[in-house]
């Protein structure tokens, strides 16, 4: 896995150098899928980031942990799970998969995805840190109220002496 700075703008291209990246073995249903992967960028609390992978041909189950957004880039994929029927998606479909999702991936040719993933936080967390959030956006308005305050008006007209 590549070192990740803490640079502000980061860049990365889709055909950076892949390593393996397998596939849980029991999840395998039919072929020998061969994936691979390479991190692109990483969010500093590691709780989101942004890879690209690729798999080839055969079919597998995959359990989502996290919130993950694809973009397809090439190859020819088709999904399905108990909620809906097998849908093919090909270059420039983008799919959602929400944490806890369940998919039936068939790669039927050679798959490249661009991958945005999240990891969802407890719903306590999550309420905590929209308070405090809120609390601090608060100190903020009345901050700058205050230092607006504290500043003098000026009438915008140069005083001649």
């Amino acid at each position: 896995m590549p070192k990740v700075s803490r640079a502000l703008i980061e860049v990365a291209n889709t055909a950076s150098n892949l390593t393996p990246s397998p596939i849980e073995p029991s999840w395998i249903i039919e072929g020998n899928p061969v994936a691979e992967a390479s991190l692109l960028a990483q969010s500093a609390d590691k709780q989101a980031c942004t890879l690209v992978w690729q798999c080839s041909e055969g079919k597998f189950n995959w359990n989502y942990d996290y919130d993950e957004t694809i973009l397809i880039l090439e190859g020819s994929i088709v999904i399905e799970n108990d909620a809906m029927p097998p849908t093919r998606y090909g270059p420039g479909d983008v799919i959602f998969f929400k944490d806890g999702a369940r998919a039936k991936w068939h790669v039927e040719r050679q798959v490249r995805k661009l991958a945005f993933c999240r990891k969802t936080q407890p719903v306590l967390v999550r309420f905590a840190y929209r308070v405090f959030y809120k609390i601090n956006w608060v100190f903020y308005k009345i901050k700058r109220k205050l230092s607006l305050a504290r500043k003098p008006k000026s009438d915008g007209l140069l005083s001649s002496g």
